[in-house]
């Protein structure tokens, strides 16, 4: 998730203390470098455009940066490293720290399932609008949900 920094909906964290999920960070998930050996960097950052679009449309738009576009950019270079591509990035914005990045914002539970409902969305057919190798698809979507799990930093009530 790629997420504005200068939110005026109320959504910045302003407590000191997090919640931090139980099951701490995902351990032990590698993504196969076959994905991005089939999908190449153009078909993820098409991909990663797609799924802006969902959020653009989504009720937590408002958590992310007015300008989508160059948001899903940011993700979709994220995503190359990810799935096996060039560190595009690091070196671009230094080491991805995705927890540390997404604790000004207060994450929860329904945020994190809109988000992850956004993604499984433009999964659906994939392989032929991305070139995403099916065999690896369901490894995908696993540690999409182990990480967009472990963005979560507010508890609900």
């Amino acid at each position: 998730m790629i997420l504005r920094s200068n939110s005026k909906i109320g959504s910045i964290m302003t407590h000191s203390h997090p919640y931090i999920p139980p099951e701490g960070p995902p351990q032990d998930i590698r993504l196969n470098p076959e994905i991005y050996t089939k999908m190449g960097q153009e078909c993820i950052f098409k991909m990663l455009e797609d799924f802006y679009a969902e959020l653009e449309k989504s009720s937590i738009r408002p958590l992310f940066p007015e300008n989508m576009q160059e948001a899903s950019k940011k993700s979709a270079a994220f995503f190359v490293f990810l799935l096996g591509g060039p560190p595009l990035y690091q070196q671009m914005y230094g080491a991805p720290m995705m927890r540390k990045r997404h604790l000004p914002f207060a994450i929860d539970e329904q945020a994190r399932q809109v988000w992850l409902n956004c993604f499984k969305k433009i999964l659906i057919n994939a392989e032929d609008k991305y070139h995403f190798p099916p065999e690896h698809l369901f490894s995908f979507v696993h540690f999409l949900e182990k990480f967009s799990g472990w963005m979560v930093n507010k508890k609900e009530n």
